[in-house]
């Protein structure tokens, strides 16, 4: 399930299921690129000939390069070391096909962990945001890891009522369906609790008449927080 999900609300805003042989890189050819969009890619998603129609489409992308990045350094930047920032440099690609593939200039950030005591290089076509920030915006990455713990933790397909590919995939889709509408739900009312919460309280109460804001309107504020607390392999 190769999902993109919209920061700004935690919801997805294109979905693909497919078969487990398709490699996550392919599904970029299906990404409709929005203008000033900043997309966060790990690096399964690196192919730079695809990564430069990103570019091409006046969009941005934000990713981790592989341990075999061939680069040529061409300028390096100052760097706010009491943030994490070892580098910040200037970079075209070696190689007469990857030089093909992206024959503009990518951002290469060198960035500090300090909790993990790790190293993490970032690459960006984003060259006006600071650094420590280009670091920051890959930590919303781990928002697409809540969202999959969530769709597996709390709407388990115990068994599938049908074994053809739209029987199951109808019922991936009505899962998603549900997730989406609670996460509607919780930002139009501006509810305390966790989606969690409201999914319980939803399916106690689905055949009463009562107003979904007056059947949530008591709801405690609670460890929503939690859901995103292990964070520890945050970049792994």
């Amino acid at each position: 399930m190769h999902t993109l999900l919209d920061l700004r609300g935690n919801i997805p805003s294109m979905m693909l299921v497919t078969p487990g042989r398709v490699h996550d890189v392919n599904i970029l050819d299906n990404l409709s690129v929005e203008a000033g969009a900043i997309y966060i890619l790990d690096k399964a998603y690196i192919d730079f000939a695809r990564l430069y129609g990103i570019h091409k489409s006046l969009a941005y992308f934000v990713t981790r390069a592989k341990s075999n990045f061939n680069y040529k350094r061409l300028y390096s930047h100052s760097k706010d070391k009491s943030a994490g920032i070892n580098c910040d440099q200037t970079v075209m690609l070696k190689g007469f096909y990857a030089g093909m593939d992206y024959p503009g200039k990518l951002r290469r950030i060198s960035y500090i962990d300090k909790i993990l005591d790790k190293r993490l290089i970032f690459l960006t076509n984003n060259f006006n945001l600071p650094a420590a920030t280009i670091a920051d915006l890959y930590r919303c990455r781990w928002q697409v890891e809540l969202f999959f713990k969530w769709i597996k933790g709390h709407l388990r397909i115990k068994k599938f009522f049908g074994l053809s590919e739209n029987a199951v995939k109808t019922q991936i889709w009505i899962a998603i369906s549900i997730y989406v509408l609670v996460a509607i739900i919780r930002k139009r009312l501006n509810l305390p609790g966790s989606l969690y919460q409201i999914l319980q309280i939803l399916s106690v109460t689905l055949f009463e008449k009562t107003p979904i804001a007056h059947a949530l309107s008591n709801i405690e504020p609670e460890e929503y927080i939690l859901e995103i607390a292990n964070q520890l392999n945050l970049f792994n």
